[in-house]
């Protein structure tokens, strides 16, 4: 399978904080995969390395690569790797309209502006991925007047709009209410089914989509478990990640945690 993550060997600090000290770990191409920690285990450092919104401490035994190479155009790699992070979501322009907000993927701009220019093929991409996320009738509303569900449709929409091949969400259904995160994980599932390898980073436990197989647990800057779903994601496994007696249950390929009591080892 292709590599579509390498990170060898990777230290980083946020400040003055060291978040990873030689991180080592591979995703490939057609694994969906959860990262799953607790706050503070390096979630949102590990997605801003990825994002080239920070960059690892310089060794010549480390790097990171996409895709298979170190150096990347910004512009070429979005066609490869679509994020949609919380930090995204918070800084979007408010002022931008619905059918921008698609649009502006193509600049990785937070709205549109008037020296940039699109194509009739671009504008007709960009109503048909409204359309496909069920938002064409919102293409007019201003981002700031959206609600949380939505704003999260159209960022979703931003990075389709480049068609990339593999997708990291960052909590994708925080602050949705119930029938929001039912309709917003059908669509991660939609996506996946039609062949696009998602990425997700996260610490609830029912955003993990039955199509996920792959689970990487990240506790403080190290992985602490890592390989096939059914054999990681534990009471045991998530008891010890969280520091806290979890119960897991399981439907419809779904999983669920409710508190668990101590037991004797």
């Amino acid at each position: 399978m292709q590599k579509i993550i390498e990170f060898k060997n990777v230290s980083a600090y946020r400040d003055e904080t060291q978040v990873f000290d030689k991180l080592s770990l591979e995703m490939v191409r057609g694994r969906n995969t959860v990262i799953l920690g607790p706050n503070g285990a390096g979630k949102t450092t590990l997605l801003k390395l990825l994002a080239r919104e920070l960059y690892p401490r310089p060794n010549e035994d480390s790097y990171i690569r996409l895709f298979g190479q170190e150096t990347w155009n910004v512009w070429e790699l979005r066609a490869h790797l679509g994020i949609v992070s919380h930090d995204l979501q918070q800084h979007y322009a408010g002022h931008a309209r619905g059918i921008n907000v698609i649009l502006s993927g193509y600049y990785a701009s937070i709205d549109t502006w008037p020296h940039q220019q699109f194509s009739p093929d671009q504008r007709a991409r960009a109503e048909h991925v409204m359309r496909m996320l069920g938002i064409d009738a919102l293409k007019d509303k201003f981002f700031a007047t959206m609600s949380t569900g939505e704003q999260r449709r159209f960022l979703l929409g931003r990075a389709l709009v480049n068609d990339p091949e593999t997708l990291l969400l960052d909590e994708p259904t925080s602050g949705l209410d119930i029938k929001g995160c039912f309709q917003y994980l059908q669509i991660i599932r939609d996506l996946m089914r039609a062949g696009k390898t998602l990425i997700l980073v996260t610490h609830h436990i029912h955003e993990i989509p039955p199509e996920v197989t792959h689970v990487l647990m990240l506790k403080r800057g190290v992985i602490i478990g890592e390989g096939a779903k059914q054999e990681i994601l534990t009471r045991k496994n998530l008891s010890e990640l969280f520091d806290t007696p979890i119960e897991l249950v399981q439907a419809n390929g779904f999983y669920q945690v409710i508190p668990g009591t101590v037991r004797a080892p």
